[in-house]
């Protein structure tokens, strides 16, 4: 299997591109390879590489500053998927893109559905639908994972941002009014991997028939308030922690330029049912993603 991969240095990308290696040929790709707002480039490095599977990583991902930056980030998250679909469909390969759970406004007080009403509150959110929407319009075989709280032990997310800040401040006030599923990028890009062994020699007639939007999350759900809980829990290196003290705040209390959804939790049965595929309890998973 020939697989092209965008965005190899995000927390996901880095995970995938470890993961996919068993499958056959991959071929990561990052922004010092490809600026993804150089559509023509981006379409010929699709033709020219004739993959069987892509796969986007990539996202334009600071929240509050596509407030700002609205044509940035709808070039990379609009347009530029619009692109690998195209070419996708033109080579008869697959494409498998990540959302996210920022498309909904939180109000719903039980578990999203595929089917459940859009309503981003930011541009970071409105230019992922958007997104979405302009894969599903060209078609072909295409997957979309709307995912939520992707984490990692690299980089800076917001595991590593509590761990920082136990390491440097006695009081720690932290949102408890926003709920939702964490997701360890490693255990999604081993399930993503999982799926596409699943679709052998020929990707694009597997996934021609299980085409669609998919929510795809750690099981269970949680506070950012109790998340930072179990984070500090579960230090490997408790020791270094001078944090003394931790105190619920609301996310009223931290105004930013973009307004966050407050209960986003995810429900993947869809997910489950069509591909057999299923993810850990979020604390099970951030248990072993603390022990690595």
């Amino acid at each position: 299997m020939k697989i092209l991969l965008f965005g190899k240095t995000g927390q996901l990308g880095w995970e995938l591109e470890r993961t996919l290696a068993p499958l056959g040929e991959v071929h990561a790709l990052g922004p010092d390879q490809l600026d993804l707002t150089r559509l023509d480039v981006l379409a010929t490095w699709i033709r020219d590489l004739k993959p069987q599977v892509v796969v986007n990583a990539s996202a334009y991902t600071a929240v509050d500053k596509a407030e700002s930056e609205v044509d940035l980030a709808r070039a990379i998250n609009v347009d530029a998927p619009r692109v690998m679909a195209e070419e996708a469909r033109a080579l008869n390969a697959a494409l498998i893109h990540y959302s996210t759970d920022y498309v909904f406004d939180g109000e719903k007080n039980s578990a999203y559905t595929e089917q459940d009403a859009t309503n981003p509150l930011n541009e970071y959110g409105q230019t992922k639908l958007d997104g979405e929407g302009a894969i599903a319009q060209v078609g072909g075989a295409h997957v979309i994972l709307r995912t939520s709280w992707v984490y990692s032990l690299r980089g800076e997310g917001f595991v590593t941002k509590v761990l920082k800040w136990a390491r440097s401040q006695e009081t720690l006030r932290i949102v408890s009014d926003q709920v939702g599923s964490p997701t360890w990028a490693r255990m999604l890009a081993e399930v993503t991997s999982a799926m596409l062994a699943r679709s052998s020699s020929s990707p694009h007639d597997y996934f021609i028939e299980r085409s669609g939007m998919y929510h795809l999350g750690g099981s269970g759900s949680v506070s950012r308030f109790d998340f930072t809980q179990a984070i500090l829990r579960l230090d490997p290196k408790p020791e270094e922690q001078i944090v003394k003290r931790l105190e619920p705040a609301r996310t009223a209390d931290f105004p930013t330029p973009a307004l966050r959804p407050l209960k986003t939790v995810l429900d993947c049965s869809k997910f489950e049912r069509i591909f057999g595929l299923s993810m850990p309890l979020w604390e099970d998973a951030l248990r072993l993603a603390m022990g690595e």
